[in-house]
């Protein structure tokens, strides 16, 4: 907001003689401030008092549900989201201020209305715009730009600290997502992420690792390990040949059972949201890779309220794409080649391609 007004400020100044450069100064104004104008709205829409829509109780929440007003207040929540939002805002406006008055300022009249993000119809959720989702991550990364430095210990707390043993105790037989994220879901490490012979880590693993059955068998993988909460979950899953029962968040210096560089590829599906160590866990997972080998981070808007941390719950789509590319480059594993890619249903809208169902993601990177 602070840079469109001094944008109209400055482009006013040169009113008379450059009254004519509008269609330009549209489009450049579309261009340059509608990444600002969309975060503000995501950020103003997270404040508001919109009907709360559940779920199934045995699938997820949608992102940001709530009981009630009090919900909006807890520090569970809350409480990093202004440092957070001070944090962006201010990399933001510095951003504008350098590029959107410079172009502003050589033009003329109000600047058009930026075209606001389009919003799940069940849910009131912000959904991103085709390609937001890959440029949500940096294509260098500035080393004194950590933002984990700014985050205090709430920032990874949960409304239920009670022990996940606890939570994860009765097997749960669903999928937390819908049919075509499913779909989305299974082609992607079927088809894409898996090659024949590959030794693979399934973190955060349950009934199923969603592999086909066919391709399953075309791979001929040399092992699938699935690390998971419950015993009965793993044990029908079909695609495992070993599993164990791990609790990442029972303890900061979690260390996986598993030998240095056993592992092609490690992948977590729809549970990175629940990490309260994601940093430990990630530099986990790169000990266990294998020099080249890839991790992939899957993951949706669909979540158990009470058990996701603070910073996830009060953040949208493509602030959760940072995130976990935050999470692979600042955990000192050595990854590179991070990146991001939407992989969810959509279809034509108008002049927009939207989201159909629920949304889905995936941050990739590879062990130096």
């Amino acid at each position: 907001q602070r840079s469109t007004i001094l944008s109209q400020m400055m482009g006013r100044l040169l009113l008379l003689p450059f009254f004519r450069l509008n269609i330009v100064y549209g489009l450049i104004t579309i261009i340059v401030c509608g990444q600002n104008q969309r975060r503000t709205t995501a950020f103003s829409f997270r404040a508001s008092k919109s009907p709360v829509q559940w779920m199934n109780s045995n699938a997820n929440f949608p992102l940001n549900a709530v009981k009630n007003q009090d919900d909006f207040n807890s520090p569970y929540i809350n409480k990093d989201i202004k440092t957070r939002e001070n944090f962006l805002e201010r990399r933001r406006f510095l951003n504008n201020i350098t590029s959107a008055s410079l172009f502003t300022s050589l033009v003329s009249t109000t600047p058009l209305k930026a075209k606001a993000a389009t919003r799940d119809p069940k849910t009131g959720i912000l959904l991103p715009s085709p390609g937001e989702i890959e440029s949500s991550i940096p294509t260098s990364w500035d080393e004194n730009d950590n933002p984990f430095d700014s985050f205090s210990k709430e920032s990874f707390s949960r409304l239920d600290s009670s022990p996940d043993t606890l939570f994860y105790s009765d097997p749960r037989f669903v999928e937390h997502v819908d049919e075509q994220a499913v779909e989305s879901m299974t082609k992607y490490i079927s088809n894409r992420l898996l090659l024949p012979g590959d030794s693979v880590l399934d973190l955060c693993s349950s009934w199923t690792s969603h592999i086909s059955r066919s391709r399953l068998e075309e791979l001929k993988l040399k092992r699938v390990a699935g690390l998971g909460m419950n015993a009965k979950e793993l044990e029908a899953n079909n695609a495992l040949t070993e599993w164990a029962v791990k609790d990442l968040n029972e303890d900061k210096n979690v260390k996986l059972p598993y030998d240095n560089e056993s592992f092609d590829v490690v992948m977590c599906q729809l549970s990175v949201d629940y990490l309260i160590h994601p940093l430990e866990v990630m530099r986990e997972a790169s000990r266990v890779l294998k020099s080249g080998g890839k991790i992939a981070i899957i993951f949706s808007n669909r979540l158990f309220l009470s058990k996701a941390v603070g910073l996830w719950t009060g953040s949208d789509d493509i602030e959760h794409t940072y995130t976990v590319g935050c999470y692979l480059h600042y955990c000192n594993g050595g990854f590179k080649d991070i990146e991001a890619e939407d992989l969810s249903t959509r279809k034509q809208k108008g002049n927009e391609r939207v989201i159909v169902g629920d949304p889905l993601y995936v941050v990739t990177a590879v062990k130096t």
